[in-house]
């Protein structure tokens, strides 16, 4: 393999996901988040949803017939659902072999660390967007923005917006802005007070 591991930086992501939606108050659920069209019971259930997928995908079976949003999790469900499948993503994608091995995911056949690094970038900006959703409860880990950014800059380049790709047009960025700030700018997003 002639990439960096994503292993550990999606562990690592997974944690952060985690101690944020255990933060999620039920008063919250129908609150506004970053991504228009999700309000915070939608985003978490994307959330629990697109981590089942990578986990299936790891597993060697077919993620894309796995449906990106969890269906069935109680309001109070959502710590617990999110905590099981990022134990089983972690769990499947231990081996070596599994990081060189092709996978099929939403944008196209790709080497497996190519696939998880795609799925850090994606628990990563809705760890983001759940957080300006719930008004920033937690300090967020910088450098998790980072390397989710390089991977936004790799594989969606500016020119690359509308069609099947879900993602707006890049957006300015202030100057000196943080991780997430530009993380968030490059994938068309506003924090909500700009909003």
């Amino acid at each position: 393999m002639n990439a960096i591991d994503p292993r550990p930086v999606y562990a690592r992501a997974t944690e952060q996901a985690a101690a944020l939606i255990r933060t999620v108050r039920p008063g919250q659920l129908e609150g506004p988040t970053p991504c228009a069209e999700f309000d915070v019971r939608r985003l978490l259930s994307h959330m629990v949803g697109g981590t089942l997928r990578i986990a299936v995908v790891g597993e060697g079976g077919d993620g894309m017939a796995v449906e990106p949003f969890a269906q069935g999790v109680e309001d109070a469900g959502w710590p617990e659902a999110y905590d099981e499948v990022r134990t089983r993503v972690l769990k499947a994608w231990e081996s070596d072999a599994r990081m060189t091995a092709p996978v099929r995911v939403p944008w196209g056949e790709v080497p497996g660390w190519q696939a998880l690094s795609g799925y850090v970038m994606e628990i990563v900006t809705h760890t983001w967007d759940l957080s300006e959703a719930l008004g920033r409860p937690l300090p967020l880990d910088a450098e998790l923005a980072e390397v989710a950014l390089a991977t936004a800059e790799r594989v969606l380049p500016a020119d690359r917006r509308g069609g099947d790709t879900p993602f707006e047009r890049v957006q300015p960025a202030p100057e000196g802005a943080d991780g997430y700030t530009r993380l968030a700018a490059w994938l068309g997003r506003e924090p909500l007070s700009r909003a």
